[in-house]
């Protein structure tokens, strides 16, 4: 998957999150909820969780984080 589609997804996950902050989703679930694959959820996530946008936790929830 190309750089520019990562993107492309990263900002629509972004998306999904500011319009429901209260959204909390397992890996599996937003794969299943977005159609995509279970690896390219796991880098976007795990691209945003290293922004601090997302926290994730350890039961492997991840929702909004708001310490920005």
């Amino acid at each position: 998957m190309s750089e520019l589609e990562l993107t492309t997804i990263a900002r629509r996950v972004r998306v999904e999150y500011d319009e429901m902050p209260g959204l909390v989703l397992t890996i599996p679930q937003a794969a299943r909820l977005w159609r995509l694959e279970k690896s390219v959820v796991e880098h976007v996530m795990a691209s945003l969780v290293d922004a601090e946008y997302l926290r994730q936790s350890p039961r492997g929830f991840v929702r909004r984080s708001f310490s920005h």
